[in-house]
C-alpha cells in the first residue's frame, strides 16, 4: 500500500470480520468485508475477492506472500475475469507449484537437482529400490507442499514403508494430494534462495542471493543478504543466479519469484523450489540493492519493460531480517494472541520496519502470529548483527509474549556470529542452549508444536488495488 501511494494509485484491502480493525485496513483507501474470521470463510474465497474486486472497480490483485498467493486456480480466475493477478502467469505457478513438476522444469533447464525421482512414488517397493541406488539418508516429500509437511528423512531401509505411510498421509491432509517423491537427503545443508525479477518481454534478471538456513521444522526465522556462505565461495552467486534464472525461464515465468537451492559444505547446490511470489523476507534485498520489489511487481503487472539489466546490479552492505512473533519461548513457543497494550519500537540508522501492529490492536487467534519484520542494514555482517541486537533490545510489545528473548539469544551465539550455519542450526542451538540438555520428550513437544503452528495457514492478506486520481478517507463496506 505504500508503494501504490507513492505511485498515487489507490488501494482498496479486503478483510474478515476479526480484522476489521487490523492495520491494513486502516491504511487501505477502501476496505471490503469478505466473511468470517476463518480463512475458508474470507481470505481463501476467490469469488469473494474477486467480488470485491468487482464492487470497488480494482483493476488489479496483489496476492501478499500467503493465502491464495501461490494458487493457480486463483491466478487463473483473475485471468478469466480480465483482473490483472500481480505475479506469475498461471501456467507458470502450475509448474513451479508442484515439486515434481518444478524438478521436471529445473533439470530441463539444465539446473542441478538431487538425486532422486521426478515423478511421485508408486509405492515402497519403489522408493526403496530409488533409496538404494543413491544411498541414505534419503528424504520423503509431498509433491504439492511446503512448510515441512509431508516431509520424513529416512536413515535406514527398514524404516522408508512407515516413513513413506506418515509422509504420505501428511500430504494428503495438508495438500489433498497423496503424492509423495524422494530425493537423496542432503546433510548439514545450507538453505539459499536466488531472488528473480522478469518482465513479460523476456527480461529476467537476478538480485543476488539470501541465507536463510536459520529454520524451526521448516520455517525460517532469521534471514540475511548476502549468505556468509557465498561471500567464501563468491563464485557460486553467479553460477546459483544464472541457474535460477535459467529454471524461471523454463516455466514461461515473469514478475518477482524465488528459486531455491540446498548447498553442501563443498559448495555443491541443488534446486530445491521455487516460490512463485514475493516471498517474507524480500526486504533484505531490498536492503542491499536497492531495487524496491514491490513496485517492480506492479509495474511489470502493467506490461512495463524491466530496465534494469543483469550489469546494473551491485549488492552494498549486509542486511537481516528477524521475523517477531506473538508466541511464548517459555511454553514451547506457542501462540500468544490478545491485545497490545504497549508499544516501543526500534529507530535510528539502517533500521526497516514492515509491521502489521499498533497499541490497542488484539492479535487474533485465527491466523499465523507474525507481527513484525524487523530488518537491519549495515556495511559489513558484524556490524549488522550489533545494530540488530540494538534495534530488538529497544522494543517492547506489552500485553502479549514475543520471541524477541529468542533472537537476542541467538544473534549473540558465536556460531552464528561466524556465520557457520545449516538448516539444522537452531535444533543444535536448542541442545547447547545455556547448557540445558534437552530431553527427547521436550524436543519431540516442541518439534510437534512447531509443526502444528505451521499448519495454522498465513496470515498474510490480500489487497486489492485499482488506480485512482485522488485520494479518500477508507470506507468500510
Amino acid at each position: 500500500m505504500r508503494a501504490l501511494r507513492e505511485m498515487s494509485i489507490g488501494s482498496v484491502a479486503v478483510y474478515s470480520d476479526v480484522d476489521r480493525h487490523a492495520l491494513h485496513v486502516r491504511m487501505a483507501d477502501e476496505a471490503v468485508a469478505i466473511g468470517g474470521a476463518q480463512s475458508s470463510e474470507s481470505y481463501l474465497v476467490a469469488e469473494k475477492i474477486i467480488a470485491a474486486a468487482r464492487a470497488t472497480g480494482a483493476e488489479a490483485i496483489h496476492p501478499g506472500y500467503g493465502f491464495l498467493s501461490e494458487n493457480a486456480a486463483f491466478a487463473a480466475l483473475c485471468e478469466a475475469e480480465d483482473i490483472v493477478f500481480i505475479g506469475p502467469p498461471s501456467s507458470a505457478i502450475t509448474m513451479m507449484g508442484s515439486k515434481t513438476a518444478a524438478r521436471e522444469v529445473a533439470k530441463r533447464a539444465g539446473t542441478p537437482i538431487p538425486p532422486g525421482t521426478e515423478s511421485a512414488l508408486s509405492g515402497a517397493a519403489e522408493a526403496t529400490e530409488i533409496a538404494r541406488t543413491i544411498g541414505y539418508p534419503v528424504i520423503l516429500k509431498a509433491a504439492a507442499g511446503g512448510g515441512g509437511k509431508g516431509m520424513r528423512r529416512v536413515d535406514r531401509e527398514e524404516d522408508i514403508e512407515g516413513a513413506l505411510r506418515d509422509a504420505t498421509s501428511e500430504a494428503e491432509r495438508s495438500f489433498k494430494s497423496s503424492e509423495v517423491y524422494i530425493e537423496k537427503f542432503i546433510v548439514r545443508p545450507r538453505h539459499i534462495e536466488i531472488q528473480v525479477l522478469g518482465d513479460m518481454h523476456g527480461n529476467m534478471i537476478y538480485l543476488g542471493e539470501r541465507e536463510c538456513s536459520v529454520q524451526r521444522r521448516h520455517q525460517k526465522v532469521i534471514e540475511e543478504a548476502p549468505s556468509p556462505f557465498i561471500e567464501r565461495h563468491p563464485h557460486l552467486r553467479r553460477e546459483m543466479g544464472e541457474a535460477a534464472v535459467a529454471a524461471a525461464r523454463a516455466a514461461g515465468y515473469w514478475n518477482a519469484g524465488t528459486v531455491e537451492f540446498l548447498a553442501d559444505e563443498r559448495g555443491a547446490f541443488y534446486f530445491l523450489e521455487m516460490n512463485t511470489r514475493l516471498q517474507v523476507e524480500h526486504p533484505v534485498t531490498e536492503l542491499i540493492t536497492g531495487v524496491d520489489l514491490v513496485k517492480w511487481q506492479l509495474r511489470i503487472a502493467a506490461g512495463e519493460r524491466l530496465s534494469i539489466q543483469q550489469e546494473d546490479v551491485q549488492l552494498r552492505g549486509w542486511a537481516m531480517e528477524c521475523r517477531l512473533y506473538a508466541e511464548d519461548p517459555d511454553n514451547n513457543y506457542m501462540p500468544s494472541p490478545g491485545e497490545i497494550t504497549a508499544l516501543a519500537l526500534p529507530a535510528g540508522p539502517g533500521i526497516r520496519l514492515d509491521s502489521g501492529i499498533y497499541q490497542g490492536w488484539t492479535v487474533p487467534m485465527e491466523y499465523d502470529p507474525l507481527l513484525i519484520k524487523l530488518a537491519a542494514w549495515a556495511e559489513t555482517r558484524d556490524e549488522v548483527v550489533a545494530r540488530l541486537i540494538r534495534a530488538l533490545e529497544e522494543t517492547h510489545i506489552g500485553g502479549i509474549r514475543t520471541n524477541i528473548e529468542f533472537f537476542l539469544d541467538v544473534l549473540a551465539d558465536p556460531e552464528f556470529q561466524a556465520g557457520d550455519l545449516h538448516t539444522g542450526f537452531l535444533e543444535a542451538w536448542f541442545l547447547r542452549r545455556k547448557g540445558h540438555q534437552f530431553s527427547d520428550a521436550e524436543l519431540a513437544t516442541a518439534r510437534a508444536v512447531a509443526e502444528l503452528s505451521a499448519r495454522e495457514g498465513k496470515a498474510k492478506t490480500p489487497a486489492v488495488t485499482a488506480t485512482r486520481s485522488k485520494w479518500k478517507e477508507v470506507t468500510l463496506r
